[in-house]
């Protein structure tokens, strides 16, 4: 991990920050303080020009209530009021005026230009002041001197309290706002000063405040290298004081999570090593990511060797006939290692890894040596076909003795012909039984090899239905919910049509009268679902997977009535098998059973090669 610079550390942003509500504080600080200021120096301002108004309003009155006449030898009276005015015109105030009740300008201060004297003036403030009485005042900007400055109109009233005149006077604000400037200036130097001092204060809070942060960043790189021995000091007991307390229990908890998941893998570690039976894991893709060391020794394949191999490639397994996403529903698998000289089975058991949404991870593959269990199997099939060879001889010459014995004469006449039809029947499926034995047999020692051909499996499936429809018990109705489609099917076609016979024969057996058997098919993926559903009375669940073994009958009594043998269901399995599909069944007591079963459809390759 990268260290951060200090200009991207939390500590400079503390600073920023800090310096930041200073600022807004002194902005805040400084706006009132001017405004305030501002409004005291322009009322002490005002305060002085009212002053000396006051003093000039009280001339101008005595000036216009003195009586005058025509002969008197006095100054008249816009003499006296110019006498007035000039004596008054002082600083601030830069312009004075006594404009009579007639709006004309009686006096002016400005010398420069007397000839406005006796003009009519078109001041605002004054008219105003003229017509309704009121004093009037403004700030304004003077553009002649490019300066701020005071207006104010006030009415002249005589003894009887009627206007006789109006003072109009203009003050600069120059001195207001050279002194306000001044003292800005200051405020801002000083804010300056401030912010400077507050900045490296803020550094040594920011420090107080990031070091116990830095340290636990420092602690938390070491405990990513695996390190959980050193803890964090705790400054305080404040907000990061107790975060550093927490960080130090976190580091506690996860040092015995550690140790635990350490010792839990020893414990995996010890287990697969001394395992008997290989376990094989992967990926979802189906690369190898851990084997011990008995699947190793059962495939010959060292677990480095095997790291990121192909399970299916592992395991020589036929990815055209299998997919690794449709292994975990096929429970387990026997695979074939042997050479010329040996015999070598190995059992393999499938299941998925999941993740907390279900979705599929990784498959774990437990694989085992079976070849002595395989090898007492065939022995016992062995013993099944000889015992089978030795049967057949002398059931068939009882057979040959009884259909003598028959069509001779016998004492009595009504006994005997049941007594010799009872025997024939059962020697006939004692010598089906004998015949079942012996194909089982075939099977299972390879003696019998599939003739394999492309088949429309359609075509066949309506051929067989309509066989049996023909010769179908009245009260049995035969249903077909089948697609319009051609798929074709690389197999044997008369071992395919012997196992739809069996499963079809048991369908009708054990159908009730009016009772309907539905035959279904429906693609899935790259395989073909077939499935064949009777009304009859139905498979308890925890017998449901029995009714494939050899010699098992659901009803034994009903099956012997009706013939069977009890290798039906067997023989297909073993066929259906032997196509690389796979056949089971769905039952329900009272409700019927359903046999279903796959096979593989042909590729349009393949299919375009046949």
């Amino acid at each position: 991990m990268q260290k951060v610079g200090f200009f991207r550390s939390i500590q400079l942003k503390f600073i920023i920050i800090f310096i930041l509500l200073l600022l807004v504080a002194i902005q805040v600080i400084g706006s009132y303080f001017g405004s305030e200021l501002e409004s005291e120096l322009f009322d002490s301002f005002k305060q002085q020009i009212n002053q000396r108004v006051g003093l000039l309003e009280l001339n101008l009155k005595e000036a216009f209530n003195k009586e005058r006449t025509d002969d008197s030898e006095g100054m008249s009276l816009q003499e006296e009021v110019q006498n007035i005015v000039r004596s008054n015109k002082t600083a601030p105030i830069t312009k004075l005026q006594v404009i009579d009740k007639q709006s004309r300008i009686m006096a002016t201060s400005d010398y420069s230009n007397l000839n406005i004297v006796g003009k009519k003036t078109t001041n605002d403030l004054i008219n105003k002041v003229v017509r309704f009485g009121v004093v009037q005042e403004a700030r304004q900007y003077n553009r002649e001197t490019g300066t701020r400055v005071y207006r104010k109109a006030i009415p002249i009233y005589d003894n009887e309290q009627t206007q006789v005149g109006t003072i109009f006077l203009e003050a600069s604000l120059k001195n207001v706002y050279d002194q306000l400037q001044k003292i800005n200036r200051i405020f801002v130097q000083g804010s300056v000063l401030a912010i400077t001092v507050s900045a490296f204060m803020g550094i040594l809070v920011a420090r107080t405040i990031t070091k116990p942060i830095m340290e636990m960043r420092r602690q938390a790189q070491t405990m990513a290298r695996g390190d959980f021995s050193q803890k964090v000091n705790v400054y305080g007991t404040d907000e990061i004081g107790q975060l550093a307390e927490t960080f130090n229990d976190l580091n506690v908890r996860l040092k015995h999570s550690r140790a635990l998941t350490e010792e839990e893998r020893r414990k995996l570690s010890s287990v697969l090593s001394n395992m008997s039976d290989g376990v094989i894991a992967t990926d979802k893709s189906g690369a190898v990511s851990l084997m011990n060391d008995a699947a190793a020794k059962l495939i010959g394949v060292s677990p480095e060797e095997a790291q990121g191999t192909y399970l299916m490639d592992l395991l020589q397994l036929d990815e055209k006939t299998i997919d690794i996403t449709d292994l975990p529903d096929t429970g387990s698998i026997i695979i074939d290692f042997s050479e010329e000289d040996s015999i070598f089975l190995i059992r393999a058991n499938f299941s998925t890894i999941s993740d907390e949404e279900d979705d599929i991870t990784g498959f774990i593959t437990v694989i085992s040596d079976v070849t002595e269990q395989e090898k007492v199997e065939q022995e016992r099939r062995e013993f099944v076909s000889n015992v089978s060879h030795e049967l057949r001889t002398p059931l068939t010459t009882m057979r040959s003795y009884i259909e003598a014995l028959t069509e001779g004469a016998w004492e009595d006449k009504e006994i005997a012909p049941r007594f010799l039809g009872v025997a024939q029947n059962e020697t006939d499926r004692m010598i089906r039984m004998v015949n079942d034995l012996l194909q089982l047999s075939k099977m299972d020692s390879k003696e019998h090899p599939l003739q394999m051909e492309k088949v429309e499996f359609m075509e066949l499936y309506h051929h067989v239905i309509d066989r049996f429809e023909m010769n179908v018990e009245e009260g049995i109705h035969l249903e077909r919910d089948l697609p319009d489609g051609k798929y074709y099917v690389w197999m044997d076609k008369d071992k395919m049509i012997q196992v739809m016979d069996n499963i079809i024969t048991n369908a009708i057996k054990y159908s009730p009268e009016g009772g309907t058997i539905r035959f279904r098919a429906a693609k899935q993926k790259s395989q073909l679902l077939i499935s064949i559903e009777d009304e009859g009375m139905g498979i308890s669940y925890d017998k449901v997977d029995k009714i494939f073994e050899r010699f098992y009958r659901a009803d034994k009594a009903r099956t012997r009535k009706l013939g069977g043998t009890g290798l039906g269901l067997a023989i297909s399995k073993e066929l259906v098998e032997a196509h690389h599909g796979r056949i089971w069944a769905k039952s329900k007591e009272g409700k019927g059973t359903t046999i279903l079963f796959t096979l593989p459809l042909m590729n349009k390759k393949r299919r375009g090669k046949k």
